[in-house]
């Protein structure tokens, strides 16, 4: 796993300031480790002042999946566009 961005330390520091558990904390910016994820999480915190354990979770788990599926979308695309170079100057292209 790649090392905690800045904001994902500010999500860890908020979620401690919360009182969420240290290991839940840890966890939850390990995975959520680029500025898109922890920004995200962030908001979805925002949104609320005390959710259970369990929810925190699982929104991390639904922001992990729809990071996911963009990557997924973005690599079809990219293999769309080489067929289509094919498609358009042949297979002699570089």
């Amino acid at each position: 796993m790649k090392p905690r961005t800045e904001i994902s330390m500010q999500l860890y520091n908020l979620m401690m300031e919360r009182g969420y558990p240290e290991n839940l904390c840890d966890l939850v910016t390990r995975n959520l480790n680029t500025d898109y994820t922890a920004t995200r999480m962030i908001g979805y915190l925002s949104h609320y002042s005390d959710l259970p354990d369990v929810e925190v979770v699982d929104e991390m788990l639904a922001i992990l999946s729809d990071r996911n599926e963009i990557i997924k979308k973005k690599e079809s695309e990219q293999a769309q566009a080489r067929i289509s170079e094919i498609y358009r100057f042949g297979l002699d292209i570089k």
